[in-house]
């Protein structure tokens, strides 16, 4: 979380910096580190609601839960 927060807070300065000096090139720039930010978010909050970090007993409800709903009569 540190990292994002590092990341967005210099987009904001590169950003601050596009419009002070007028440079299109920094406000892309200030674009691109938020995107990266954004980008690291995403992945930890896919990695840490994984179904791999579910304990056994959690992941166990969850298979049979699923193979429940999956079941189908035989004829």
């Amino acid at each position: 979380m540190v990292v994002i927060v590092a990341l967005v807070a210099w987009a904001l300065q590169l950003m601050q910096a596009a419009t002070d000096r007028q440079e299109f090139s920094l406000m892309l720039a200030g674009c691109m580190v938020c995107s990266a930010a954004v980008g690291l978010a995403t992945v930890m909050v896919i990695t840490f609601t994984s179904p791999a970090r579910l304990d056994a007993q959690g992941l166990a409800l969850l298979q049979a839960a699923a193979g429940a709903a999956v079941e189908l009569p035989s004829l």
